[in-house]
């Protein structure tokens, strides 16, 4: 396959000029207005945020206050919403992020050198730091879901759920995304198994504000049939 690639502009590096952050958001009053304030804080508020947000609570109202493009949607899952938000943006790289203040915004340099490296997705590994933050269960939840993924791919992964990963906005749109719940997951692995430059990357990873909307159990189950689904899909294209 030929993989095309989005240049930057004017053929020199990209820059936060060239940056949209992008989340789903549900109801997160409790840590929206400090993940938005460390992503202008670190990009000087040169990056676009896009917020696509099915709350009822001030999530929208604060995101606005932080000069957030927000994008209403009814509450219809976690992938539908952050499926919008990838697609939205103009600008030549797209960066996923939670709402919930688990995730580095530190890292946002780090994540744009490895773009005007050549990469074209560059995805944050939680598990390499030992994740200490993160509830037991969803530790070990992750781990099989990364040890599946690798099986079916026969490409190693460490993290296949991670929510910050930065893409070029082309392979964005030139995949087609199928999943909701295991959206995360699929948006590793069809660019894995396509032959883009996929690169993970150690990040930190705190204790969420707020509490999570997704049971373990079900969740997980939903997650562990959308890698075997792609992972199955990719290899019959």
């Amino acid at each position: 396959m030929s993989v095309q690639r989005t240049e930057a502009v004017d053929g020199g590096a990209f820059t936060f000029d060239d940056v949209a952050v992008v989340m789903g958001t549900y109801n997160e009053e409790q840590a929206i207005g400090t993940v938005l304030a460390d992503i202008e804080s670190v990009t000087d508020g040169r990056a676009e945020v896009v917020c696509v947000d099915g709350s009822s609570d001030r999530t929208p109202e604060i995101a606005r206050e932080h000069g957030a493009r927000v994008v209403e949607q009814d509450p219809q899952g976690y992938g539908v919403a952050v499926r919008e938000a990838v697609l939205t943006p103009d600008r030549p790289i797209v960066v996923t992020t939670d709402c919930d203040d688990t995730y580095p915004m530190e890292r946002l340099p780090d994540f744009l050198a490895e773009m005007n490296d050549g990469a074209d997705v560059v995805s944050g590994d939680r598990l390499y730091f030992g994740a200490e933050e993160m509830p037991r269960l969803n530790r070990l939840g992750n781990e099989l879901f990364a040890l599946l993924a690798s099986v079916l791919m026969d490409k190693r992964v460490h993290d296949t759920t991670t929510g910050m990963r930065a893409y070029r906005r082309e392979l964005l749109h030139q995949i087609r995304w199928t999943e909701n719940t295991g959206l995360s997951a699929e948006l590793l692995i069809r660019p894995l198994m396509r032959g883009y430059d996929v690169r993970e990357r150690p990040i930190e990873y705190d204790e969420r504000a707020g509490e999570t909307k997704l049971d373990p159990f079900s969740g997980g189950l939903a997650i562990a049939k959308s890698i075997v689904k792609v992972a199955l899909e990719e290899r019959l294209r």
